[in-house]
Protein backbone atom coordinates (compact mmCIF):
# COMPACT_ATOMS: atom_id res chain seq x y z
CA UNK A 1 0.00 0.00 0.00
CA UNK A 2 1.69 3.48 -1.01
CA UNK A 3 2.24 6.07 2.00
CA UNK A 4 -0.08 9.30 0.92
CA UNK A 5 1.08 12.66 2.44
CA UNK A 6 -0.97 14.06 4.89
CA UNK A 7 0.71 17.79 3.68
CA UNK A 8 -1.42 19.82 6.85
CA UNK A 9 -0.16 17.50 9.29
CA UNK A 10 3.49 17.77 7.71
CA UNK A 11 3.04 21.02 7.54
CA UNK A 12 2.18 21.32 11.42
CA UNK A 13 5.13 19.29 12.39
CA UNK A 14 7.22 21.73 10.20
CA UNK A 15 5.73 24.73 11.88
CA UNK A 16 6.74 23.26 15.03
CA UNK A 17 10.43 22.46 14.12
CA UNK A 18 10.87 25.50 12.94
CA UNK A 19 9.25 27.70 16.19
CA UNK A 20 10.40 24.96 18.70
CA UNK A 21 13.73 25.98 17.05
CA UNK A 22 13.33 29.62 17.18
CA UNK A 23 12.77 29.89 20.61
CA UNK A 24 15.16 27.14 21.31
CA UNK A 25 17.67 29.73 19.87
CA UNK A 26 16.66 33.00 21.28
CA UNK A 27 15.84 32.33 24.52
CA UNK A 28 16.32 28.72 25.39
CA UNK A 29 20.38 28.25 24.65
CA UNK A 30 21.50 31.86 25.90
CA UNK A 31 19.83 30.57 29.27
CA UNK A 32 20.82 27.08 29.90
CA UNK A 33 24.85 28.87 28.53
CA UNK A 34 24.91 30.20 31.72
CA UNK A 35 23.97 27.54 34.16
CA UNK A 36 26.81 25.13 35.32
CA UNK A 37 26.41 22.06 32.93
CA UNK A 38 25.13 19.56 35.39
CA UNK A 39 22.46 21.97 35.56
CA UNK A 40 21.57 22.88 32.11
CA UNK A 41 21.55 18.95 31.52
CA UNK A 42 19.15 18.17 34.51
CA UNK A 43 16.65 20.87 32.75
CA UNK A 44 16.82 19.46 30.04
CA UNK A 45 16.59 16.02 30.91
CA UNK A 46 13.44 17.03 33.25
CA UNK A 47 11.64 18.29 30.66
CA UNK A 48 11.93 14.41 29.12
CA UNK A 49 10.68 12.93 32.14
CA UNK A 50 7.35 13.54 30.89
CA UNK A 51 8.07 11.09 28.00
CA UNK A 52 5.31 8.59 29.42
CA UNK A 53 2.67 10.62 27.65
CA UNK A 54 3.70 8.36 24.63
CA UNK A 55 1.98 5.36 26.53
CA UNK A 56 -1.05 6.85 25.79
CA UNK A 57 -0.64 5.57 21.98
CA UNK A 58 -2.29 1.98 23.83
CA UNK A 59 -4.79 3.15 25.36
CA UNK A 60 -7.99 2.38 23.98
CA UNK A 61 -10.46 5.71 22.71
CA UNK A 62 -6.97 7.65 23.05
CA UNK A 63 -6.32 6.70 19.83
CA UNK A 64 -8.64 4.59 16.55
CA UNK A 65 -8.41 1.49 17.31
CA UNK A 66 -6.86 0.87 13.76
CA UNK A 67 -3.74 2.36 14.42
CA UNK A 68 -1.10 -0.07 13.95
CA UNK A 69 -0.19 -2.27 17.03
CA UNK A 70 3.45 -2.51 16.61
CA UNK A 71 3.82 1.34 15.74
CA UNK A 72 1.82 1.72 18.95
CA UNK A 73 3.89 -0.58 21.36
CA UNK A 74 6.90 1.35 20.15
CA UNK A 75 5.91 4.71 20.54
CA UNK A 76 4.17 3.40 23.92
CA UNK A 77 7.52 1.24 25.37
CA UNK A 78 10.02 3.67 23.55
CA UNK A 79 8.81 7.01 25.43
CA UNK A 80 8.25 5.23 28.61
CA UNK A 81 12.14 3.66 28.68
CA UNK A 82 13.33 7.61 27.50
CA UNK A 83 11.28 9.02 30.30
CA UNK A 84 12.99 6.60 32.88
CA UNK A 85 16.46 7.41 31.01
CA UNK A 86 15.94 10.85 31.67
CA UNK A 87 14.88 10.49 35.46
CA UNK A 88 17.52 8.18 36.43
CA UNK A 89 20.07 11.16 34.74
CA UNK A 90 18.32 13.75 36.45
CA UNK A 91 19.11 11.96 39.59
CA UNK A 92 22.57 11.14 38.68
CA UNK A 93 23.35 14.88 37.97
CA UNK A 94 21.31 16.02 40.83
CA UNK A 95 23.50 13.69 42.80
CA UNK A 96 26.59 13.89 41.45
CA UNK A 97 27.26 10.20 40.21
CA UNK A 98 30.35 9.32 38.66
CA UNK A 99 27.72 8.03 35.63
CA UNK A 100 26.00 11.02 35.51
CA UNK A 101 27.15 11.93 31.78
CA UNK A 102 27.09 8.72 30.67
CA UNK A 103 23.49 8.29 31.28
CA UNK A 104 22.60 11.25 30.06
CA UNK A 105 24.19 10.21 26.94
CA UNK A 106 22.15 7.21 26.92
CA UNK A 107 19.44 8.97 27.87
CA UNK A 108 19.86 11.42 24.94
CA UNK A 109 20.94 8.69 22.05
CA UNK A 110 17.82 6.50 22.94
CA UNK A 111 15.74 9.35 23.12
CA UNK A 112 16.67 10.57 19.92
CA UNK A 113 16.97 7.39 18.24
CA UNK A 114 13.38 6.62 19.64
CA UNK A 115 11.88 9.70 18.35
CA UNK A 116 13.12 9.54 14.85
CA UNK A 117 12.10 5.44 14.50
CA UNK A 118 8.52 6.83 15.55
CA UNK A 119 8.01 9.11 13.13
CA UNK A 120 9.71 6.58 10.34
CA UNK A 121 7.26 4.01 11.68
CA UNK A 122 4.20 6.59 11.81
CA UNK A 123 4.89 7.20 8.27
CA UNK A 124 5.46 3.80 6.82
CA UNK A 125 3.37 1.39 9.00
CA UNK A 126 0.67 3.64 10.52
CA UNK A 127 0.31 6.94 7.40
CA UNK A 128 -3.07 8.08 8.67
CA UNK A 129 -1.56 10.60 11.64
CA UNK A 130 -5.90 11.04 11.58
CA UNK A 131 -5.73 7.77 13.70
CA UNK A 132 -3.65 9.13 16.40
CA UNK A 133 -7.40 10.87 17.99
CA UNK A 134 -6.10 13.34 20.79
CA UNK A 135 -2.62 11.82 20.26
CA UNK A 136 -1.69 13.94 17.09
CA UNK A 137 -0.50 16.85 19.74
CA UNK A 138 2.35 14.41 20.34
CA UNK A 139 3.85 14.14 16.95
CA UNK A 140 2.47 17.37 16.02
CA UNK A 141 3.87 19.47 19.35
CA UNK A 142 5.30 17.46 21.62
CA UNK A 143 7.83 15.66 19.68
CA UNK A 144 9.60 18.38 17.71
CA UNK A 145 10.13 20.73 20.95
CA UNK A 146 11.68 16.96 22.21
CA UNK A 147 14.10 16.82 19.26
CA UNK A 148 15.21 19.84 19.72
CA UNK A 149 15.93 19.67 23.34
CA UNK A 150 18.21 16.78 22.53
CA UNK A 151 20.42 18.67 20.10
CA UNK A 152 20.56 21.41 22.52
CA UNK A 153 21.76 17.96 24.95
CA UNK A 154 24.17 17.29 22.79
CA UNK A 155 25.47 20.56 22.00
CA UNK A 156 26.19 20.86 26.06
CA UNK A 157 27.58 17.27 26.32
CA UNK A 158 30.44 18.25 22.97
CA UNK A 159 30.95 21.80 24.61
CA UNK A 160 34.22 21.56 26.15
CA UNK A 161 34.02 25.39 27.92
CA UNK A 162 30.40 24.19 29.51
CA UNK A 163 32.87 22.03 31.88
CA UNK A 164 31.78 21.59 35.32
CA UNK A 165 34.10 23.34 37.03
CA UNK A 166 30.57 23.93 39.19
CA UNK A 167 31.30 20.85 41.12
CA UNK A 168 32.94 22.97 44.33
CA UNK A 169 31.47 26.42 43.52
CA UNK A 170 27.87 27.19 44.21
CA UNK A 171 26.35 28.91 41.37
CA UNK A 172 25.44 32.34 41.42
Amino acid sequence: MPVSLNIPFLLSVAGTFLTSAVVAATYVWPALRSLPRHEALRLLAAFHAFRFLGMNFLVAGFVSPEVNPVFAGAVGWGDLTAAALALLAMAALSWRWPLAIPLVWLFNIWGTLDLLNAYFMGATKNADPGLFGAGIYIPALYVPMLLVSHVMVFMILMRTKMADVDLLEPSS
